[in-house]
């Protein structure tokens, strides 16, 4: 029984021995060269090749070039229609832009100033406004002040804007959005009087406002530098 427990710890070594040997054949050995487990690899090389199939490494920079290619994903509303060819202008300057998001900020924006206006409120209109538009703006309170007239303006209601153009000259983006609302306007002269509007009439009003901003700018907000009424 001795010998045969003998032979079999000489056959167990000889394989240990033998698989040893085809571990190192395969695996290679260190030879003080390869980066060690600090190492860091090429920013959006490594990452991508570990996620890759079929153990395929992705050349350097692909990686990215396919990040700003899905950073420019275009909203389903606007796509084959005349706004995306701007839309896609404003994306590759500011691949976080969204119109939904603008649409959002633009509303506020509206309420805002329309709000502002008719409180002689020049603070808060000037931020938002173009020179252009601000100096007609501000002539017109600056009247109306002068008339000794008082402005009241509630807005009733505000329906979702919408987008109408998008457009980019070089780097000066624009974007005209259509404001449906219903509003209550009544002026009142120095006594107190209403001499124009009535409390209880509610206008509707179509207005469409051009908010534009310079792509090439770190500034990233919109004023507003046109604005017209629909009839």
């Amino acid at each position: 029984m001795e010998g045969f427990q003998f032979i079999d710890i000489i056959i167990l070594a000889m394989v240990a021995g033998f698989i040893v040997l085809r571990l190192r054949s395969v695996l290679g050995r260190r030879t003080g060269h390869e980066p060690g487990r600090d190492s860091r690899p090429e920013e959006g090389f490594a990452r991508e090749a570990a996620n890759s199939p079929d153990n395929v490494v992705p050349l350097p920079g692909a990686g990215k070039r396919r990040a700003r290619e899905g950073a420019l994903d275009i909203e389903p509303a606007y796509q084959g229609t005349p706004m995306e060819a701007g839309l896609v202008q404003i994306k590759m300057a500011d691949p976080a832009f969204s119109v939904g998001r603008f649409l959002e900020g633009a509303a506020k924006a509206f309420e805002m100033i329309v709000a502002a206006y008719a409180r002689n409120d020049t603070d808060t209109l000037k931020p938002l406004l173009s020179a252009d538009v601000y100096a007609r703006f501000a002539s017109a309170i600056q009247e109306r002040e002068e008339r000794g007239e008082t402005m009241e303006t509630e807005l009733v209601v505000l329906k979702p804007p919408k987008a109408e153009a998008i457009i980019v000259d070089e780097t000066r983006a624009s974007i005209d959005v259509r404001f449906q609302s219903e509003q209550v306007n009544v002026i009142k002269n120095r006594s107190g009087e209403v001499i124009d509007g009535d409390r209880e009439h509610v206008d509707s009003v179509t207005d469409i406002w051009t908010f534009a901003r310079d792509l090439a700018s770190r500034d990233p907000n919109w004023v507003l530098v046109a604005t017209r009424s629909v009839e």
